[in-house]
């Protein structure tokens, strides 16, 4: 899925720009950003800066978290698993800051889906399958700095297309079980358990302040 940047005044994370929109099927609004670190020996360690773009009209199915304070939306997963669930396009645009193996991104990612499907009882061979393919995609990868990684979930259908771009080559996979694409999702956008909490926070602030004028 190519999308396509709207508008010229970009919001910078991290010193990275990010479009406000881009289009993908549709326009999709940038609604949380924030990005993934470490912390060692007092020293932070900034590793992606990452934009959530999701169809405006991701608020009728939260209508009923109205007048709810982005602090106290951070904290319900309820509201993230409704935001991660909600018949919705979404897309998740992902830029590397400090470079890393594509193998460690992808064991990254490999352990924390598994994790989730194996606490819901879903982690069986097809999935295991899935992931090993997702595992074997970024493998070979080396993500230097300013490489993107996107994945975009259609509204419609339980698939994901991940697209890696690094060094002006791209490289594509499409991930067509529900199970493993409802985790992923859920790695980026899972209230306290997401892999961000500056993004989280982001989001909530955003969706607490669009509610309120829905």
């Amino acid at each position: 899925m190519c999308a396509t940047t709207v508008g010229t005044e970009m919001v910078m994370v991290d010193e990275i720009p990010f479009p406000p929109q881009i289009t993908t099927t549709k326009p999709l609004s940038l609604l949380g950003h924030g990005i993934t670190d470490i912390e060692i020996h007092f020293l932070q360690i900034k590793f992606t800066a990452i934009g959530v773009y999701l169809e405006p009209e991701i608020v009728k199915h939260l209508q009923q978290w109205k007048g709810k304070p982005g602090g106290v939306l951070a904290e319900d997963d309820d509201f993230f698993d409704a935001l991660a669930s909600a018949p919705v396009e979404k897309f998740l645009r992902i830029v590397v800051i400090k470079e890393i193996k594509g193998s460690q991104y992808g064991v990254q990612l490999e352990s924390a889906v598994r994790d989730r499907l194996a606490a819901d009882d879903k982690y069986e061979e097809e999935e295991e399958v899935a992931l090993e393919k997702l595992v074997e995609f970024f493998q070979s990868a080396y993500f230097k700095k300013n490489s993107i990684i996107t994945y975009h979930f259609p509204a419609t259908s339980a698939t994901a297309e991940i697209v890696l771009s690094t060094e002006g080559k791209e490289s594509k996979i499409k991930v067509e079980n529900a199970n493993v694409v409802e985790m992923i999702k859920k790695w980026y956008l899972g209230g306290t358990r997401g892999v961000s909490q500056t993004t989280i926070s982001s989001l909530a602030n955003t969706l607490s302040a669009e509610l309120s004028k829905s």
